[in-house]
């Protein structure tokens, strides 16, 4: 649990969790994005380096809170809903 808290700290990559929570809404033009968003449009979006934004989205990854998938030179991350849930049931039962 304390992976997943760390990830959490952070301004930038909650912000990502919850843009990533209605993509249609916060990345327009990219339809519903039950595939993901790619790194790109999150980069334009956050305002930082891509090296930075690169990180973030690692460690939301390794916390479980993303999932990756990779098409051509393109990864799209989208959130793991179910992981997260467990998380938050987690919170609940353990604090």
């Amino acid at each position: 649990m304390l992976e997943e808290c760390k990830a959490l700290s952070n301004e930038t990559r909650l912000a990502i969790l919850e843009w990533l929570k209605d993509p249609a809404t916060h990345f327009p033009g990219i339809g519903d994005g039950a595939d993901g968003v790619c790194v790109g449009l999150i980069q334009r979006r956050v305002g930082c380096s891509a090296s930075t934004v690169s990180a973030h989205l690692a460690t939301l990854q390794r916390a479980g809170f993303l999932q990756a998938t990779r098409r051509g030179q393109w990864t799209y991350y989208r959130r793991d809903e179910e992981r997260i849930r467990a998380f938050a049931a987690r919170v609940h039962h353990d604090l």
